[in-house]
């Protein structure tokens, strides 16, 4: 199997997604690994497996209409492996097992049938001091992008799963890249001001263009960069009601195609205005555990044949 991710938005070739099959009964609030989950444990609202199940099987449609190859877990009863992206993630032609938390090692025994195909000299595994999932790195040419979190409380803040150790070993480990880190603000309680991941808060979209929420990002000289980067004109700027929603992540088939949720009217628009076609599905359910549709995904090819 070839890898090759250098971006997060060239074609899309092959891809690993979640499932939601036998997903197991609604977790107990202190089973809860994000504060919108926690909240809609609490209000008798977590989302039911059939309609998870649905809104993955319409999202697998949409990639195999765009000829997308599509991946998924095996089955583990009774086990959460919808979001695909915690687990691993390319970085030009090596597969990275991220560190995740404990309880989630499964997880990545169930795509042992796709990486078999993978040369193991590709299959990196960072050092156990290393915490890094999936969500947190960004390709982005010449950039490798990643989210971290470094306060004082990080032992006891669920909500941060990249640590420092896991910047300085994607800057040893892939020295062709320039490593941009920026530490996210981080809630174990609230979903509002809580960036679980740094694609909560930002993501490219296009040949040029970004979505992001400024407030994700602890430090606002962070912010500066990417809109240096990226241009002021070039930006979908999200207030913390729609960074709650997940607004900024979508996932991109290609420079011109992306797919999104129908519920994001202000962003799907601004992205039809700018040549972009814009598929819709529903991920609302799926919304409530404070992820969505990059989240699902493990794009393992994008990228010219």
């Amino acid at each position: 199997m070839h890898l090759n991710v250098n971006d997060e938005t060239a074609t899309l070739r092959s891809v690993i997604l979640g499932t939601a099959a036998l997903n197991g009964p609604t977790p107990r609030v202190e089973e809860a690994y994000d504060p919108k989950s926690r909240f809609h444990i609490e209000q008798g609202s977590y989302p039911l497996e059939a309609d998870m199940v649905r809104e993955l099987e319409d999202f697998a449609a949409a990639l195999l209409k765009h000829g997308v190859e599509v991946f998924r877990p095996e089955v583990i009863e009774n086990c959460n492996q919808i979001f695909s992206r915690d687990i691993g993630f390319v970085v030009k032609d090596c597969f990275v097992r991220a560190n995740i938390l404990p309880d989630r090692e499964r997880e990545i025994e169930a795509i042992a049938h796709v990486l078999k195909h993978i040369d193991a000299s590709k299959i990196l595994t960072p050092p156990q001091e290393v915490h890094l999932e999936g969500g947190d790195v960004m390709p982005h040419h010449d950039y490798l992008f990643v989210g971290y979190y470094k306060g004082a409380d990080y032992p006891k803040t669920i909500t941060a799963r990249t640590n420092v150790a896991a910047v300085e070993w994607l800057q040893s480990t892939f020295t062709t890249k320039q490593v941009k880190a920026f530490e996210l603000r981080k809630s174990n309680t609230d979903p509002f001001t809580n960036a679980l991941h740094l694609d909560c808060c930002f993501q490219p979209v296009g040949d040029r263009y970004a979505i992001i929420h400024e407030e994700g990002f602890l430090y606002r000289e962070d912010a500066d960069f990417l809109t240096e980067l990226f241009g002021e004109e070039n930006l979908f700027k999200i207030s913390s009601q729609e960074m709650y929603d997940m607004t900024s992540n979508i996932f991109s088939i290609s420079p011109t195609v992306v797919i999104s949720d129908h519920h994001f009217v202000r962003l799907n628009a601004w992205l039809r205005e700018r040549g972009i076609t814009v598929e819709t599905i529903s991920f609302r359910e799926i919304a409530k555990q404070e992820g969505l549709l990059r989240c699902t995904t493990l794009p393992l090819s994008r990228g010219p044949e």
